[in-house]
């Protein structure tokens, strides 16, 4: 059940986080807000049904930071410091797209100055994330089966010759 939920949640995170990058209508502070929001009911949901250690949560992780990238400040050196020592589940593609694309909604939000996004980009330069800006949501986790040792040994097992496995040795 572990499993699946997480891959679950990884398919909620990567179809998500590709809409937020490939859209520019969602990329404002109130879509931040309200994705911070409904992950947290997400959050709230796995640990009441005791999911809180099955990896769901943490697949989560790029679209949590994507949605904090909305909401922080995007102005000075020191927000562009802030918003590179959080955004550590983007990538440098992923930060700056999402810069690109943030659209104000009200008066009060003023776009990102392409100095902003130079100044992350200079940033983040030493980071070697890979090339790709969309999230693979058809990937899927390894399934694992846990081992649960039989009590039963083998030198107790009694083989029938019905079955005809006269080649089988007891060792």
């Amino acid at each position: 059940i572990q499993q699946v939920f997480r891959q679950l949640f990884y398919m909620i995170n990567a179809v998500a986080l590709n809409n937020l990058l490939l859209r520019k209508d969602v990329c404002s502070w109130s879509t931040g807000m309200q994705l911070r929001f409904n992950i947290s009911q997400l959050e709230e949901w796995l640990h009441g049904k005791n999911l809180q250690h099955s990896g769901a949560a943490q697949t989560l992780e790029p679209l949590i930071q994507a949605a904090q990238l909305l909401q922080l400040k995007k102005k000075t050196s020191e927000d562009a410091e802030a918003i590179c020592s959080l955004c550590t589940a983007l990538t440098t593609q992923q930060i700056v797209k999402i810069l690109n694309l943030y659209t104000p909604v009200n008066e009060f939000e003023e776009r990102v100055t392409v100095a902003f996004i130079r100044n992350i980009q200079k940033h983040l330069q030493e980071r070697n994330d890979p090339p790709q800006l969309l999230l693979d949501f058809k990937h899927m986790f390894p399934v694992l089966f846990p081992f649960n040792p039989s009590s039963i040994t083998m030198d107790s097992i009694h083989l029938p010759a019905s079955l005809n496995l006269d080649f089988l040795n007891k060792v």
